[in-house]
């Protein structure tokens, strides 16, 4: 929950300020892509040294929740950024996906009550079976990716993740420009 106070109190300044909207074009999208890619390269070129089971404390859970307010900015990935951050700090691909996981709780968490918040003020929540079946099979996917992901960075490294975030940037880039 520490590490996601960041993340929370510049998203409640976005949104009761209407910032959010300044930032969401094309441009700094494809920027955001590009430049967030590059790094996740390069984070993974750092040699492990730290394990999250001995090693990770409150510092490194700040230094992990100050990036992840990066997220809010578009184009920048919520779990791209804290797997970079965690990479830099020198925790392997499998214990930073495992704190990227981990960290995600308690966000995800504030950004679902906001959303039903917006749904109970416009009077227009309804859960019906449909609504329930989606957050089952949410759940279920949510944790297969997890696990398949976690299987992933035990035998491969982030650069296809990284050179995909390029490719991706450029396009947009070419769109908007």
């Amino acid at each position: 929950m520490f590490s996601s106070v960041p993340v929370i109190f510049f998203g409640f300044l976005l949104v009761k300020f209407h910032l959010i909207d300044y930032v969401r074009t094309y441009k700094i999208i494809g920027w955001t892509t590009i430049v967030f890619g590059l790094l996740l390269y390069f984070s993974d070129l750092i040699k492990t040294k730290q394990k999250i089971i001995k090693d990770f404390n409150y510092s490194h859970a700040f230094y992990i929740g100050l990036f992840q307010a990066l997220s809010l900015i578009p184009g920048v990935s919520r779990a791209g950024i804290t797997i970079t951050t965690a990479r830099f700090l020198n925790f392997s691909r499998e214990d930073s996906a495992k704190i990227s996981f981990l960290l995600s709780i308690p966000t995800l968490g504030v950004v679902s009550l906001y959303g039903l918040q917006n749904l109970l003020n416009e009077n227009s929540f309804e859960l019906s079976l449909l609504n329930f079946i989606a957050i089952i099979l949410s759940f279920i996917f949510s944790y297969l990716t997890i696990k398949i992901f976690l299987q992933f960075l035990k035998k491969f490294s982030l650069l296809s993740f990284a050179i995909y975030r390029v490719i991706l940037g450029i396009l947009i880039l070419i769109y908007a420009y």
